[in-house]
């Protein structure tokens, strides 16, 4: 019990210290207007993701209703 919960406050004290420091690079992108092009490209990575998964599930889907017919 007590292994879980030092993991989980360790974690807690990682991620305060990794948002303290100084967002310099993303100010100089939203200056630059470049901000908006990492955004896209991380929103199409995501939408690619997650089309991936939904037709990996329709396949898996299709191929256990065809093993169970069989059956």
């Amino acid at each position: 019990m007590t292994k879980p919960f030092a993991f989980l406050l360790g974690l807690c004290l990682l991620s305060t210290g990794l948002q303290a420091q100084d967002p310099q690079m993303a100010d100089a992108l939203r200056n630059d207007g470049k901000i908006y092009v990492v955004i896209s490209v991380i929103v199409l990575i995501f939408l690619a993701l997650v089309g991936f998964i939904v037709a990996l599930d329709r396949r898996i889907t299709k191929l256990e209703n065809k093993q169970k017919q069989s059956s």
